[in-house]
């Protein structure tokens, strides 16, 4: 198993992300990729910066970027060596129009299993992670302590739901608003983070369409290490080690859980995480 000193890492990762990211914050011009996503020079120095303070420290891993080809991508993925995979950026559309809402996305990923998530919102100075490589109970940390979450023993008539309606079909998105089953619903725009906060009790319930790896494999860990519940639409566990987009549910205890996969119709045996 690969030796992972976090706090170096976590040095590592929150020096660039300050350095490259915040003066740069609602102040560069972006460009739209064939997918119609933003990409802005902070995503580029960001990815190249981290990429090879990483490699340095840890010069037996590779390391899969969000701003890398398809191609490079798939050959990355499919190594057996541990891989980095890295959103240096996640939330560009707010990050470009001076929205204080994204985050450095970051997981290790070994023998087909994700064994550290990192997520660092520079905006708030918070750096959630966990590591699942000591044989040991993981828990999810906010900074360096522990993450406790607030009070989340509400029904999901009461929750507050963090849900992307562009990402759904049009009639599920349909029926969420002419049937809304939770009190409240808010959409941040950067999916990593979108996580981290649900770890930390500042949201319910989740749903989100469609998420690339570099969205959810870091955010997962350190929801699931907080005993949140996920899974995909179709009953799937979340993680994937693949580069097909995961649609996600997630609520933060299992009964809410149950209620909001109730609602949504996810049938047979839920593989959650």
């Amino acid at each position: 198993m690969i030796d992972i000193n976090i706090k170096k890492l976590i040095q590592i990762v929150s020096s660039v992300a300050k350095h490259e990211l915040l003066p740069r914050f609602a102040k560069v011009h972006h460009q739209f990729k064939n997918d119609g996503s933003i990409v802005t020079e902070a995503d580029v120095i960001t990815q190249k910066r981290l990429s090879e303070q990483l490699l340095q420290h840890w010069p037996e891993t590779v390391l899969l970027g969000e701003e890398m080809s398809i191609e490079e991508q798939a050959t990355i993925l499919s190594s057996d060596n541990p891989v980095w995979c890295l959103d240096p950026l996640d939330g560009t559309s707010n990050f470009a129009a001076g929205i204080p809402y994204f985050a450095v996305s970051l997981s290790l990923m070994s023998k087909g299993m994700v064994v550290l998530g990192l997520v660092y919102d520079p905006i708030r100075d918070e750096c959630f992670f966990a590591q699942d490589n000591t044989g040991a109970e993981v828990l999810a940390y906010l900074n360096d302590k522990p993450l406790v979450r607030k009070n989340t023993s509400v029904s999901l008539s009461q929750s507050i739901a963090i849900v992307d309606f562009k990402r759904l079909s049009n009639a599920l998105a349909t029926r969420i608003v002419t049937e809304r089953p939770f009190a409240s619903q808010r959409n941040f725009g950067a999916s990593a983070l979108d996580w981290c906060w649900l770890a930390a009790g500042r949201g319910h319930v989740y749903l989100h369409g469609k998420q690339n790896l570099w969205d959810y494999a870091a955010g997962e860990l350190i929801f699931r290490s907080s005993n949140g519940i996920s899974s995909t639409l179709n009953g799937e566990a979340v993680f994937m080690k693949t580069l097909e987009k995961r649609s996600v549910v997630a609520a933060v205890n299992s009964d809410l859980f149950s209620e909001w996969s109730s609602w949504l119709g996810i049938q047979g045996e839920i593989k959650r995480t």
